[in-house]
């Protein structure tokens, strides 16, 4: 579970910076809209994870989603035209490595994803994404 910080939900949302529902986008990611302020972030790995998550979320729009999917059940529309779509699921392996990299640290996931360096600060190692 993670509270969505104001960087984290911007930058995780960077690509729609200009669009006019950003600001709104932010406060229903962040849970202002709705008083949940909280988010179930995880990594599902594996081949077809991305394709088969996307087809168990359905359509970004909740109104055009299938009725048994995720979103098709649980999404709506604001009246603003915000989509509260109740999941997100990265869009390809290039974005989900993106949004991976920004939300988790390395020792948060139990695989190695992606490369990695060890980093030593004030003689606390850790690691980094390399």
């Amino acid at each position: 579970m993670v509270r969505v910080s104001q960087q984290l939900a911007e930058e995780h949302y960077c690509h729609l910076r200009d669009k006019p529902f950003f600001n709104d986008l932010i406060k229903y990611i962040r849970g202002e809209l709705h008083d949940r302020r909280k988010v179930m972030a995880l990594v599902y790995w594996g081949e077809g994870a991305i394709e088969k998550c996307r087809g168990l979320a359905g359509a970004t729009n909740p109104e055009q989603a299938e009725a048994t999917s995720i979103r098709g059940s649980y999404g709506r529309i604001t009246t603003s035209g915000v989509y509260e779509n109740v999941i997100h699921v990265s869009s390809d392996a290039q974005e989900a490595q993106r949004e991976i990299k920004l939300w988790f640290s390395p020792e948060e996931i139990i695989v190695d994803l992606y490369p990695q360096k060890c980093l030593v600060e004030r003689e606390y190692k850790r690691k980094a994404w390399a």
